[in-house]
């Protein structure tokens, strides 16, 4: 299917106390500066949120109080991939019953199942439930590469609305739209190719560095969508400097630094994943500096 959304998307990060619960007065904030600055989807426990470090009970409560507090000013999209093809199937349905728009499944990790073994997850998943489904291709996590045959195969399941590409190979990625065009869309899922990805007719952006500048990144495909590629690629280079800094270390251990040094109070990722190191916390904040960007 196509169209389920168009624009941009914010892989949200979950912001925790020291103490290790859910900061939700932080993550109102947080959903808040996401929708005045224009995003028009908002993804939630995908691999930024850092789902894996989180019970099944905080999972529940984040995805309820998301609901309460967009109240459908934007789409909600949850995470719900998993290596267990039973664990993601249950996990997509409770998302369903929750309100959620739409699904991102990310494929399975750490099995290294075959191109037919992808295919019947995602068959299983959109099986399932009746929402959209977006198919999550990142490689260097997973182990696990979705070809663009597999994509094709993938495309023509009836809610499988888009795949959100972040294998980092253009060349692939060029041959999964020609593949999947006619039946569902393509997402960048790599703030790098943001703009190569939408100028050959991506549908969107899924990003990363949209939780520290979310008007920018918006702008950029506002820019691309109004066929102005000059002004997106003006834009997209004085961001580089930034979406390079989201990824000076394993996302989203940079990302909640900079939203840290921008007041959202994102608090440090959950263990193992360890606080930016301080090199790496001067890099972020000059580039936040030289975006002049604010709360």
């Amino acid at each position: 299917m196509k169209g389920f959304f168009k624009g941009t998307a914010t892989a949200m990060i979950t912001p925790f106390y020291d103490n290790g619960g859910v900061n939700f007065d932080a993550f109102g904030r947080m959903i808040e500066y996401q929708i005045k600055n224009g995003t028009d989807a908002l993804v939630i426990l995908g691999t930024t949120g850092e789902p894996s470090t989180m019970t099944d009970d905080e999972k529940v409560a984040v995805m309820k109080y998301s609901v309460e507090k967009i109240a459908g000013r934007a789409k909600i999209i949850f995470g719900t991939g998993s290596n267990c093809t039973a664990n993601a199937v249950a996990a997509s349905k409770r998302a369903e019953e929750f309100g959620a728009d739409g699904l991102l499944c990310v494929t399975p990790y750490y099995n290294k199942c075959t191109q037919k073994g992808i295919v019947a997850y995602y068959q299983a998943i959109c099986g399932a439930v009746k929402i959209p489904v977006i198919a999550y291709n990142v490689p260097a996590r997973t182990g696990v590469n979705i070809l663009p045959p597999t994509a094709e195969e993938l495309s023509k399941i009836p809610n499988l609305a888009g795949i959100k590409e972040a294998c980092g190979n253009m060349e692939q990625i060029c041959e999964t739209m020609r593949r999947v065009r006619p039946y569902c869309d393509v997402y960048s899922g790599d703030d790098n190719l943001n703009l190569p990805i939408l100028a050959i007719g991506g549908a969107g952006l899924i990003s990363v560095a949209s939780n520290i500048a979310p008007k920018e990144v918006k702008q950029v495909y506002t820019y691309v969508a109004e066929r102005n590629l000059d002004k997106a690629n003006e834009l997209q280079d004085k961001l580089l400097p930034l979406i390079d800094a989201c990824f000076t270390e394993v996302n989203p251990i940079p990302v909640k630094a900079g939203c840290d040094m921008l007041g959202l109070d994102a608090g440090t990722p959950r263990a193992p994943l360890t606080e930016l190191e301080d090199a790496h916390k001067k890099i972020m904040q000059d580039c936040i500096d030289k975006l002049g960007l604010k709360l």
